[in-house]
């Protein structure tokens, strides 16, 4: 099955996604520049089980957004007037994007300003992104297993 249709039955998928499906997906789509991703994006998370979809959901999380590279906001969230907010309380600040080695590949990456976290980003289309947190186990991991999300551009 192609790289896009693939992503489209993911991201379709209504139940929990098999993590290794995922990762095998990542394996296979194109890396990106940090300064070709700039722009607001809508995000979702893919349902795991992993314990940050929960954080995101209460949080409600709408997506990223990248001003400069040296301007990233990861957690631009829904206030309850429906107004838009940069959470800078929850992410302890915002964040930088950079060009990053992840699995032997170098990829656009937003580093956190207050957190040992780092997102990585892989193209699947002009509009849309699929990402992988990483960073200290502790705060990442959920039994060995990475959180991923996707972007849409707005």
């Amino acid at each position: 099955m192609r790289v896009r249709a693939r992503w489209q039955a993911l991201r379709a998928t209504t139940g929990q996604v098999d993590p290794g499906e995922l990762d095998a997906l990542w394996a296979e789509l194109e890396v990106v520049d940090a300064a070709q991703i700039l722009g607001s994006w809508r995000g979702f998370a893919f349902l795991t089980g992993h314990p940050i979809e929960k954080v995101l959901a209460a949080s409600r999380w709408h997506g990223k957004r990248f001003d400069a590279l040296d301007d990233a906001k990861p957690l631009i969230c829904r206030a309850e007037d429906g107004s838009l907010y940069s959470d800078t309380k929850a992410g302890r600040g915002e964040a930088t994007l950079w060009n990053v080695e992840f699995r032997g590949q170098v990829t656009a990456t937003m580093v956190y300003d207050g957190r040992p976290v780092l997102d990585h980003f892989k193209r699947v289309d002009d509009n849309t992104l699929m990402g992988v947190m990483n960073g200290k186990p502790e705060l990442v991991l959920a039994d060995g297993r990475h959180f991923y999300f996707g972007l849409e551009r707005e």
